[in-house]
């Protein structure tokens, strides 16, 4: 027989994954008990039951940096997402760890993003600041556990255990770890830990093209930053070379490579070292295994704080800024404050959630081209309602 039963590929997990990788067949499994698939493994229904929402639909309309209308060129939220499931693959594939599972949740980390990227996100914090505040890893845990409607017996999506696992405990600098039925004192397993950095490694890495691309960082700025000087003796390019988009794509892939290779050498050092032989030994641990070595996370928070003040708070993105906190603060003080304009489906959850909730939902979803339409129709007396 040449197809590969879900019986197969569980024994292939078994004989060709590290003993500390999560497997399948050894799933704590569902908060819904379901049928088995005939030729796919638990992991592979849970990373396509998230392909197929409509939460991961809408990334492709939402910003990463630059707000949609700004051009179609730069990363949005989806293509965002896509790439740190290549990157969490690319590692996972080399330590050992289970692919499905790193890919799966990379796929799900930024379902619970609103539009206008992380400026929309402090601004919906803002407005919840008096109900609970907003934090978009709570939201993405949310949609896969309540929000998605896919099934008649439940609410959400029914995934495994492991997988609202990664959700729950992805941390970067950006992620508050949710604490939650999860064992908050014990580390995420590997498959977790992987996607939490696949994160880090590609919205740094990114931003930082988008930004040469836009023409809001220039090589005079760039070249004082250790890791493009390290990139560019990688692709063998002289850092004070004025930049084309054939360079820039040589350096940024080779700052990619750069960083990865970082990753798996130290990874594989804390491995050895840790002895670590299942994934409960792994969750154990007193620090995560997956880790850049010392000199690598400086030369990272240093990356990280020159974005920060030479492209975040560059004046033409705190000019969009500014833009999308206005649209979302007119959206939410007139949805609060007349909830019979909401649409049919978060009206009803009116009866099971207070006001605020639910219009913080309801605009999370948003794409930023949806939020800036229905603004006009809300505040524009010539737009159609």
């Amino acid at each position: 027989m040449i197809m590969r039963t879900r019986e197969q590929l569980e024994q292939l997990e078994r004989t060709g994954l590290a003993p500390f990788a999560a497997t399948s067949a050894e799933s704590r499994g569902r908060a819904y008990p379901q049928p088995p698939a005939l030729y796919r493994t638990e992991f592979q229904r849970d990373r396509e039951r998230v392909l197929h929402t409509t939460a991961f639909r809408r990334l492709q309309g939402k910003t990463q940096v630059f707000v949609v209308t700004e051009g179609d060129y730069y990363r949005t939220r989806i293509t965002h997402t896509l790439e740190v499931a290549q990157i969490g693959r690319t590692i996972a594939r080399a330590l050992g760890a289970n692919e499905d599972l790193v890919e799966g949740v990379c796929l799900a980390h930024d379902l619970g993003h609103p539009p206008f990227g992380h400026s929309g996100e402090a601004k919906l914090n803002q407005l919840m600041s008096d109900h609970g505040g907003f934090d978009h890893n709570r939201q993405s845990y949310l949609i896969v556990t309540e929000l998605e409607s896919r099934y008649p017996g439940f609410a959400g999506l029914n995934l495994t255990y492991e997988f609202r696992e990664g959700l729950v405990k992805h941390e970067t600098e950006y992620d508050v770890r949710v604490p939650a039925e999860y064992a908050p004192e014990l580390q995420g397993s590997l498959e977790s830990q992987i996607a939490s950095f696949a994160d880090e490694l590609a919205y740094n890495t990114h931003d930082l093209d988008d930004g040469l691309r836009a023409g809001i960082l220039s090589i005079e700025e760039v070249r004082n930053v250790r890791w493009w000087q390290r990139a560019c003796q990688s692709a063998g390019v002289e850092v004070d070379v004025p930049i084309n988009d054939l360079l820039r794509h040589r350096v940024i892939r080779n700052l990619i490579n750069e960083m990865v290779s970082d990753l798996l050498r130290e990874t594989d050092h804390c491995i050895q070292l840790s002895g670590v032989q299942n994934v409960e030994d792994v969750r154990r641990q007193p620090a995560n295994l997956v880790s850049f070595p010392a000199e690598t996370r400086l030369m990272n928070r240093e990356l990280s704080g020159f974005l920060y003040d030479s492209m975040y708070r560059h004046y033409h993105v705190l000019r969009m800024h500014t833009k999308s906190d206005r649209v979302l603060e007119d959206l939410f003080r007139a949805y609060a404050s007349e909830p019979r304009i909401l649409p049919d489906g978060p009206r009803a959850w009116l009866d099971r959630l207070p006001r605020e909730r639910v219009v913080c939902n309801y605009i999370a979803g948003m794409t930023d081209r949806f939020a800036l339409d229905e603004h006009a129709r809300l505040y524009d007396p010539r737009e159609r309602v």
